[in-house]
């Protein structure tokens, strides 16, 4: 059944593909105390300037060549944005570089409470932020995140240890102290939901040591997290991954959502 959309239907359309044509085709570069920001800025901010920061940037931000997340959120007013810190694994000293990119970012009017997504390493990054600032995370999100700085990290020593200037010793003796995996009840308190896919199958980011731990704990201390698990999915690109629809459902509603 063929419908006429009339006038005001055909300026619907054409008010999409002026959307589409008017997203931001490269990023906008500024410095925070020596490193890059990189921000895409959404043409038309939903209210309260909703944003999304992504993790790891690394050079720029990656997830700005995944078309579903990257058009979904700009069209829907979210702005995507990332700090170049390099291959950090959630330092105390690091993190509070991290919190010097958020800052920038809020006094730049978008949002004090922003959407977290982390992928693979970035959920470490980005997890070790959120424990130490509960109150200004809105939302956490994982692809196939690190979770565990007792395992993945150790087995990338050289890197871990240089970020938190500690020798090996010294570091396992602060592992409680410092894995977010241990230190949820912040996010606990501030109802911080979260939402993960992984796959069953991934050998560099097992999920027995990462999601599933997160999801226990989480669920175990009254958290909202929800966990989409592929099955037979191992740690790569693919469009369980970066299309999946349930990610962006949860991205949105948590954009358009009020402080708790």
């Amino acid at each position: 059944m063929v419908r006429n959309i009339g006038l005001f239907g055909l300026s619907l359309f054409a008010g999409f593909a002026l959307a589409a044509d008017t997203l931001p085709k490269t990023s906008e570069k500024f410095e925070v105390k020596g490193h890059t920001a990189y921000l895409y800025a959404a043409p038309q901010p939903a209210q309260g300037k909703p944003w999304v920061w992504y993790a790891p940037t690394l050079k720029g931000i990656s997830l700005a060549q995944r078309t579903m997340y990257f058009e979904g959120c700009l069209r829907a007013g979210i702005s995507i944005a990332g700090f170049d810190l390099g291959e950090v694994r959630g330092a105390p000293a690091s993190t509070e570089q991290f919190t010097c990119f958020y800052g920038e970012m809020v006094k730049r009017g978008f949002s004090a409470k922003p959407i977290l997504l982390g992928q693979s390493r970035g959920g470490l990054m980005l997890l070790a932020w959120a424990v130490r600032h509960p109150g200004q995370v809105q939302a956490f999100v994982g692809i196939y995140p690190v979770c565990n700085l007792g395992t993945w990290a150790l087995k990338n020593l050289p890197v871990t240890l240089a970020d938190y200037q500690l020798t090996e010793a010294e570091l396992r003796a602060k592992l409680t102290e410092l894995n977010p995996l241990d230190n949820l009840q912040g996010l606990l308190a501030h109802k911080v939901p979260m939402f993960v896919v992984q796959g069953d199958a991934d050998a560099a980011v097992p999920y027995p040591e990462n999601t599933q731990i997160l999801k226990a704990r989480y669920e175990a201390g009254g958290g909202q997290i929800t966990v989409k698990l592929i099955p037979g999915e191992g740690h790569k690109v693919s469009p369980s991954f970066f299309e999946c629809r349930e990610l962006l459902d949860f991205v949105l509603k948590q954009a358009a959502t009020k402080d708790r």
